[in-house]
């Protein structure tokens, strides 16, 4: 089995193989152009998104500063995806996100993870586990989602949280560890924030 293998299946192993780090740092050489952009630059950013990740959509945009350890070649995003500066893919195996999903400023999605063992610590072994997130979530600023995890479609992953288990759909999920706060419901057909109500907001401009 080669190290590319390991990379993606699960298997513990030792990063610093030449050839994978040569081909990391050309990544990491496009993850720079990107960050370097000017705001003006749109169709640059665009263009480079569509070379740097595995898969990527139309209409997405990601604010600079963007971190990621693979510079998004592990990165499979739908399309109409939003992201506010400082999102943060470790992704040393495969990211996946649905279409329409927004992310808060300084998100973390790791897939990488490292034994509890000390003795495979000092060693440096390594191991990765994908990540999964549905079609129209909301990851709100600075939660952490960890390696092996599943959030499904349409839900709310508070502010702050750090995602352990796996997050089923149609929820509002908080907390460290994350759990699962409530379903989406009727009221949130009528209110968007507190006793803000959406028809107001939409077609009069104003609160109740």
């Amino acid at each position: 089995m080669n190290i590319k293998d390991k990379l993606h299946n699960g298997s513990l192993y030792l990063p610093g193989d030449e050839q994978l780090g040569k081909e990391q740092t050309i990544c990491l050489e496009r993850l720079y152009d990107f960050n370097m952009t000017r705001p003006l630059e749109f169709e640059k950013r665009v263009a480079l998104l569509q070379d740097m990740f595995a898969e990527i959509g139309e209409g997405c945009y990601i604010e600079p500063p963007f971190h990621s350890n693979w510079g998004g070649k592990h990165v499979h995003f739908g399309s109409n995806i939003y992201a506010n500066f400082n999102l943060t893919l470790v992704d040393d195996t495969h990211i996946h996100v649905g279409d329409y999903t927004m992310f808060g400023p300084n998100v973390t999605v790791a897939t990488a993870g490292h034994p509890i063992l000390p003795e495979l610590r000092e060693q440096v072994y390594q191991f990765n586990a994908p990540v999964y997130i549905g079609r129209n979530c909301w990851i709100g600023a600075g939660a952490i989602i960890l390696p092996g995890i599943s959030i499904g479609e349409n839900s709310v992953i508070g502010a702050g949280s750090v995602v352990t288990k796996d997050i089923p759909a149609n929820v509002v999920a908080v907390g460290n560890p994350c759990i699962v706060l409530r379903e989406i419901n009727e009221r949130d057909k009528m209110y968007y924030f507190k006793d803000r109500r959406i028809i107001n907001a939409l077609f009069q401009g104003s609160q109740d």
